[in-house]
């Protein structure tokens, strides 16, 4: 891969006002039009046990730049508080609501508020945990190149087939070389392939670890 060619691109995206100004704003109308959804959830979250309704954890931006992303809780409050360890098949620390909320990437939602802060795209390289990106960063070349642009909500990985636990370097080394394939590959047109995709397998009910 292209030093040079990477750079280039990663700085199109970012700088493109088109890009994000057509991401914040499907953001807002998201949240507007799925303000109901929300709400309904974030009851069901509070009901099925107890603990806060969102799931706050810092993760790794644009240039390196930590934020908070917003998620709704899946697993017990306890759980939630742990250090942290991936979620595994029939992992007992996810709640019987996490577990569809999962699987139909419903707990993802609340990122929408992220990419209205600013903190992330709708497309682009899924942030890691921060236990993750210390794992892996030394282990995978180039893995720190993931933040060049802004994380999103989705990604070309995501819609490749690696979304989930990355247990080993194997896994994780091919999702970065499709995250980094995305940047150095970056167009709108790239980012509506994404989106696309991204729709159709959500209508694909996953194992909700």
């Amino acid at each position: 891969m292209a030093e040079h060619t990477i750079l280039k691109q990663a700085s199109a995206a970012n700088s493109s006002i088109i890009k994000i100004m057509l991401e914040r704003g499907a953001a807002a109308i998201g949240l507007l039009l799925l303000a109901p959804l929300l709400l309904i959830v974030a009851a069901m979250v509070r009901l099925d046990s107890p603990g806060p309704i969102l799931f706050r954890q810092e993760r790794r931006g644009m240039g390196g730049e930590t934020f908070p992303i917003y998620k709704f809780r899946t697993m017990s409050a306890a759980a939630s508080r742990e250090t942290f360890r991936q979620a595994v098949a029939g992992d007992a620390r996810v709640t019987r609501l996490g577990r569809f909320l999962r699987a139909t990437s419903i707990d993802e939602l609340p990122q929408l508020l992220n990419v209205l802060k600013g903190d992330m795209a709708l497309i682009g390289p899924r942030p890691h945990p921060l236990a993750l990106d210390e794992v892996f960063c030394n282990s995978v070349p180039n893995y720190l190149d993931r933040y060049l642009v802004r994380p999103g909500i989705t990604g070309l990985a995501q819609v490749s087939g690696h979304r989930g636990p990355t247990p080993d370097v194997a896994a994780m080394s091919a999702r970065v070389a499709l995250d980094l394939g995305y940047i150095e590959n970056w167009s709108l047109k790239a980012d509506l392939i994404v989106l696309f995709r991204t729709i159709k397998l959500l209508f694909l009910v996953r194992d909700g670890t």
